[in-house]
């Protein structure tokens, strides 16, 4: 039993598409596109050369095409900051004294544990302080 060269070409691009589902790297997903257009050419009745050469052009098109607006796209994404580092720089309010022992901050509607920046500076409540750094479940103001 012979198998057709589309087969083959299918066979491939499947092959191809493993890889970028393991790694996430799309240029294996264009020449896997690549291998799909290769198949129908075959299908068509396409000899070799022309396959192959099929396969050639269309991979690297979509790479050429494909990875500068995808670095396009991903230059233009905005830089989110989440978790703790979402709260440095922020404002809060003192609720209790705060000075190099401790104290207590209103942050992002949450109640802080805090300390001083300054080991010389202190802070009454209804002040308002920058957070310069979350250390571990305190807050570092000035």
């Amino acid at each position: 039993m012979e198998i057709d060269a589309w087969v083959w070409w299918l066979i491939g691009a499947v092959g191809l598409g493993i890889p970028l589902v393991m790694t996430a790297m799309p240029e294996f997903g264009m020449f896997s596109a690549g291998a799909v257009v290769a198949a129908v050419v075959a299908a068509l009745g396409g000899g070799i050369v022309a396959q192959v050469l099929v396969f050639v052009v269309v991979s690297v098109a979509l790479v050429a095409v494909v990875r500068p607006v995808a670095a396009r796209h991903n230059a233009q994404r905005p830089n989110l900051r989440t978790g703790i580092d979402r709260l440095k720089g922020r404002s809060a309010v003192v609720l209790e004294r705060v000075d190099r022992g401790g104290g207590r901050i209103k942050l992002a509607g949450e109640v802080w544990s805090a300390r001083s920046f300054d080991a010389d500076q202190s802070y009454e409540p209804g002040q308002e302080v920058d957070v310069v750094e979350i250390d571990g479940a305190t807050a570092v103001v000035m």
